[in-house]
């Protein structure tokens, strides 16, 4: 019982990171500059997406998850580690 237990805490905290990762993991929201929208839209041509905020949206959504993954393992590490201490 103590098994399937630990694997949804697990479950949980992970995706209790993730959704921290929405609060804490984002880029400043000035807007784009011209620059900065033309770049956007050429990658997202050469992506073959239509709408360059699309690409911009799977980019940041990619960038939380590793982030969120990242925190994840350096805790279940540091968990293992303080347990066998």
């Amino acid at each position: 019982m103590a098994i399937p237990v630990r694997r949804v805490l697990k479950v949980l905290v992970f995706i209790g990171l993730y959704l921290l990762s929405f609060r804490f993991v984002r880029p400043y929201d000035d807007g784009w500059t011209e620059s900065e929208m033309r770049a956007w839209i050429h990658a997202s041509e050469v992506l073959g997406i239509r709408d360059p905020e699309n690409l911009y949206i799977g980019l940041w959504l990619t960038i939380e998850l590793i982030a969120a993954v990242l925190a994840y393992v350096a805790i279940m590490k540091l968990w293992r580690w303080y347990r066998t201490k």
